[in-house]
């Protein structure tokens, strides 16, 4: 799946001033974009994220996801530090899409959890693709990360395409009432590693 570098430029943020590096997909079309912040080609571990796209929850300011939380954490991280890369992948929904994932929340308002919306519409529950993320790292000459995330599938991911995960960085924020089933349901069916208080919290159809 070929991807292609752009363009880069600055961009300014209340964190950092990031430099910001555009991919194009070209199977599909998908435009996806890498901030960057220090000397990220050392050969040095460096502290990241695969971010997925999330409109309703990084610009819209929805509390049914952790989405808009773990972004801006992640680039505050990313500041404190002074050198990482957050990949924000055009994949929304866990792949499905904006308007399937509105249909999604549909069926979750009528007591879906997030996994069985997504299986009620024909779709796999997670259908993301994160191959797309090995030429955006190569060309961007990262070779280790310290990934932050909860999602195993991520590490695995890296990890098969050579990408070595130096360290798991736990991202738990964003936690409110709204989101407790969701974040439950992602840890018991999903896998991810939410810590103690969403263990075994099932989801009530």
């Amino acid at each position: 799946m070929p991807v292609v570098f752009v363009a880069a430029s600055k961009l300014p943020t209340p964190f950092a001033t990031f430099t910001m590096h555009g991919f194009l997909e070209q199977a599909t079309g998908r435009e996806h974009v890498v901030l960057s912040l220090g000397d990220i080609a050392d050969g040095q571990p460096v502290l990241g994220r695969l971010h997925s796209e999330c409109l309703t929850g990084d610009a819209l300011f929805s509390q049914r996801c952790d989405c808009g939380s773990q972004l801006e954490a992640a680039l505050q991280a990313i500041a404190r530090e002074g050198r990482g890369v957050l990949l924000y992948l055009r994949q929304e929904g866990r792949g499905i899409g904006l308007l399937n994932k509105i249909r999604a929340y549909k069926l979750q308002d009528g007591g879906a959890d997030t996994v069985e919306a997504n299986e009620r519409l024909g779709f796999a529950a997670d259908q993301r693709d994160y191959a797309i993320c090995l030429p955006m790292l190569e060309h961007l000459g990262v070779k280790s990360l310290r990934l932050m995330t909860n999602n195993p599938r991520k590490v695995k991911a890296l990890t098969d395409m050579n990408i070595a995960v130096a360290e798991r960085v736990p991202l738990h924020t964003g936690q409110n009432p709204h989101n407790r089933l969701y974040l439950a349901t992602k840890a018991d069916k999903l896998g991810h590693m939410m810590g103690n208080q969403h263990q075994g919290e099932v989801p009530q159809a």
